[in-house]
């Protein structure tokens, strides 16, 4: 899995805030972009959390592989 995928991942997971799940969908499916995320100080703190559990390869792929198939938005 490549890193915006395992990071919106970490944050859907991350969390129960409805506002963090949704922009981790927008993430995953290139909506916004990591950089405009870490601009957001109410998912700054998770942004951080997610990429050091990434880096730490603290991270299910089959897991991630689920979510992506759920929730990414494939254009045909």
């Amino acid at each position: 899995m490549d890193k915006v995928t395992s990071i919106s991942f970490l944050l859907y997971e991350s969390t129960n805030s409805q506002d963090i799940k949704e922009k981790a969908i927008q993430l995953l499916n290139g909506d916004v972009s990591l950089r405009e995320l870490k601009k957001d100080r109410s998912i700054k703190h998770y942004l951080v959390i997610a990429e050091s559990l990434l880096k730490k390869n603290k991270i299910d792929k089959n897991l991630v592989h689920k979510f992506a198939e759920e929730f990414m938005i494939l254009e045909v």
